[in-house]
């Protein structure tokens, strides 16, 4: 088995350079274990570090004895994509799963046609629940106003399913473009100082701070706007996965509103119909007709000839 040391879950770099070497060796991917110093190694990764080298202590002797050079084999457009997103997934494997697909491209490069090959469908899973977490990340993000040395900066604190918060921040550059503000997370932070976006190391959930005034006031609109009548307690949870809540400060009056919304329903059912507010009728401007000349403009700034003829009178 042959040790593949990545600098890190997200290091596309890194898995690009150590895939070319790896293809360039013949090595097939049944024999390479994936180890980001983050992740579990999965089932053969304790065997791998006792044994096998490293990708990095192959002689280069090895690589001309191959026949090895720069592999010279194109790869789609769509896999280099589906690289870049899937890699941010937080499944062990990925990095065993892309360079199989990788291999087999030149194996077998009919494999990428077939769109219900198991190891592209799986590929593509990853993609879409990658995707799917960087939107929630836009979504559920709460900032928190504090002040600094520097004036007023917005701090918020989230725990993205998958390595997603440096590929979700680009967004919140672009819309809070003229603030200062920076997002928390367990293994990383990403900050915008209105000039440029930077990843630092992780926080703690202690490190961001607690909510504010305006926290109460958004509770307030959120308690206003819940209508008892219209709720469908699946689709919500749906669209608001409760693994978001603790992130979330309106999630603590979920319950309490779920909880009284029958009863909230049957009280406007009792209460009966009301009658409608009337509104006031508004009076249409009436539109000049044939006979009546218009004002002209030097008329109206008081230039025009009615104006001195009023004047003479």
């Amino acid at each position: 088995m042959v040790r593949v040391q990545l600098d890190g879950p997200i290091d596309l770099d890194g898995f690009r350079q150590a895939a070319k070497r790896l293809m360039a060796l013949g090595i097939p991917p049944s024999d390479v274990v994936w180890t980001t110093g983050h992740e579990s190694d999965g089932l053969w990764g304790e065997e791998a570090h006792e044994n096998g080298p490293a990708l990095a202590e192959l002689p280069l002797q090895q690589e001309a004895q191959a026949g090895s050079s720069p592999v010279a084999f194109t790869v789609p457009a769509a896999f280099l994509s589906l690289c870049r997103t899937a890699l941010l997934h937080t499944e062990p494997q990925r990095f065993t799963l892309l360079y199989r697909m990788l291999f087999r491209l030149k194996t077998e490069p009919g494999y990428w046609r077939d769109t219900l090959d198991a190891d592209r469908r799986r590929a593509e899973r990853l993609e879409r629940e990658v995707r799917h977490e960087i939107h929630k990340t836009h979504a559920f993000v709460r900032f928190v106003p504090v002040q600094d040395a520097d004036g007023e900066r917005l701090v918020a604190w989230f725990e993205p399913t998958h390595h997603t918060l440096e590929a979700a921040a680009p967004f919140f550059a672009r819309r809070f473009a003229n603030l200062r503000w920076a997002i928390l997370s367990p293994r990383c932070s990403v900050s915008w100082d209105g000039a440029t976006l930077q990843t630092g190391p992780g926080g703690r959930r202690e490190d961001a701070p607690p909510p504010d005034a305006g926290a109460e006031l958004w509770l307030t609109y959120y308690r206003s706007i819940f209508n008892p009548a219209r709720l469908k307690v699946a689709m919500m949870e749906r669209e608001m996965p409760r693994r978001y809540w603790a992130n979330l400060p309106e999630a603590a009056l979920i319950e309490p509103l779920v909880a009284q919304a029958e009863g909230r329903v049957q009280t406007m059912l009792d209460a009966g119909p009301t009658s409608p507010r009337r509104i006031r009728e508004i009076e249409r401007a009436r539109r000049p007709s044939a006979a009546t000349p218009a004002i002209s403009s030097a008329q109206v700034d008081g230039s025009g000839a009615g104006d001195k003829a009023a004047d003479s009178a």
